[in-house]
């Protein structure tokens, strides 16, 4: 299976990221989106993000020039389909996953592999409802993508293994590394990292320790280059959420549960830094605790 074109759905942070990544790897980009606006604002992020690649002499303004000519932005799901490779990477929902898939079908190559960027939801689930179980897989990047060196590659029950190994070689050609997972609720990475947010929530609800206490703590006694506060802010506190309701529901174990905490801040619209208030409120010059 040769990749030479990707098509990205979903052109929020992760989206565009993604997008950025692939066209400076030398693929064909169809950036997807049912909102013009976000299409708009994803390409001024990316000329951003390669810009200041280009000014840490990270890469050349020829390279980035190329690179930005490579990515098409589109409404159309019939674009997307055209393309040798699917990652959607729409909002961590069921229901809004399996909907794109759902539209996307009919206008897909049959060589096409679709893949999901999600970060806890059954791949094996996504790929039972497409024609097409035995080349649908998971794609995890981190966030941001540009900076961040890794990519879970999470087979379904029914990938098989040419897919898996296309998917490889894209992860190499991007030059990141692959870590292979099995389908199980938030595979690897947010399995392990997203308890340690909620258990540091807990540590905030019970008085514990306030917000710059927890956080510096992490830092200074633990070595984390962000507090775990700070992070899930940066996260996004309903994508934490989120994650932990699936290992919750997918487990069935209490020690999965979210904080009561963590639940109030959603339920106020305070998700962090891109809305300017979660546990740090951020409009002012410098972030501020919010507990």
């Amino acid at each position: 299976m040769d990749i030479e074109s990707v098509g990205v759905i979903g052109a929020g942070q992760m989206g565009n990221g993604i997008a950025h990544v692939m066209a400076l790897a030398g693929y064909n980009v169809v950036l997807n989106d049912v909102n013009q606006t976000a299409l708009d604002t994803a390409l001024v992020q990316i000329h951003k993000n390669m810009a200041r690649q280009v000014s840490r002499e990270k890469i050349t303004q020829s390279t980035m020039d190329t690179a930005i000519a490579r990515i098409q932005t589109s409404l159309s799901l019939t674009d997307v389909g055209a393309t040798d490779l699917v990652i959607e990477a729409a909002t961590e929902r069921e229901s809004v996953k399996q909907a794109i898939f759902d539209d996307l079908l009919p206008h897909l190559k049959p060589e096409t592999i679709l893949t999901s960027n999600t970060s806890s939801i059954s791949i094996t689930r996504l790929a039972s409802r497409t024609d097409r179980p035995e080349r649908f897989m998971g794609f995890h990047f981190m966030n941001p993508v540009p900076v961040m060196q890794l990519v879970e590659l999470i087979r379904g029950i029914a990938t098989d293994e040419p897919t898996f190994t296309a998917c490889q070689r894209v992860v190499e050609r991007l030059g990141k590394t692959s870590a292979s997972a099995e389908d199980f609720p938030a595979f690897i990475v947010n399995r392990i990292l997203m308890p340690m947010i909620n258990e540091a929530v807990y540590t905030l609800y019970e008085g514990v320790g306030s917000v710059k206490s927890i956080d510096e703590s992490m830092k200074l006694g633990a070595n984390h280059p962000m507090g775990p506060l700070e992070l899930a802010d940066f996260i996004g506190l309903d994508t934490c959420l989120a994650i932990m309701n699936v290992l919750h529901d997918g487990l069935a174990d209490t020690k999965y549960r979210p904080c009561p905490l963590l639940t109030k801040y959603v339920e106020a619209g305070w998700l962090g830094r891109k809305t300017q208030r979660g546990f740090y409120d951020y409009r002012g010059e410098t972030p501020v605790p919010t507990r």
